[in-house]
């Protein structure tokens, strides 16, 4: 498949279970499936709920078949003004290098413009692939973590201005 073969839209209420399953599946993938992760996130199936306000929104990508196979969410950091958090962006193995994780991204840094001035986000050591997407996409290694996430668990965090 190619990256026609893929639609991207805005999470509804019905999607909630899917893209948990689509998140619980990556975490295991990268052995993160604990505490301090999203696995705990005690929202992880309340996405329609949490994402439906400015400057909140998740978006998911279905194959040609309506499966979901990917999504990512912008959320409001709370106490960093200016700043927002690209949320629990994953894809699944089959379509990771087909562009869909591009897709996710540029849709989401273009929603947070209209709202914010950077965009902040947590990963893993362990997800290099991921690190080196985010540095491609202009995001810079920070020391320390922004905000209370709760994710305490992630090691790593990135920084990218908004208006690059």
């Amino acid at each position: 498949m190619n990256i026609e073969n893929y639609k991207l839209r805005e999470l509804e209420e019905k999607d909630n279970k899917e893209i948990e399953r689509v998140i619980r599946a990556c975490l295991i993938e990268f052995v993160a499936d604990h505490e301090g992760t999203a696995w705990a996130d005690p929202n992880l199936g309340r996405f329609s709920e949490i994402y439906n306000s400015d400057g909140n929104k998740y978006w998911v990508v279905e194959d040609s078949d309506g499966k979901i196979v990917g999504g990512v969410g912008i959320g409001d950091l709370g106490n960093a003004d200016g700043v927002c958090e690209l949320q629990k962006m994953y894809c699944l193995p089959q379509v990771r290098g087909l562009g869909v994780s591009h897709m996710l991204l540029e849709t989401a840094l273009n929603y947070a413009k209209r709202f914010y001035k950077k965009v902040y986000l947590e990963t893993l050591e362990n997800m290099t692939v991921a690190q080196r997407f985010y540095e491609k996409h202009g995001f810079c290694r920070i020391e320390k973590s922004l905000g209370n996430t709760g994710h305490f668990a992630c090691d790593v965090c990135y920084i990218r201005d908004l208006d690059l």
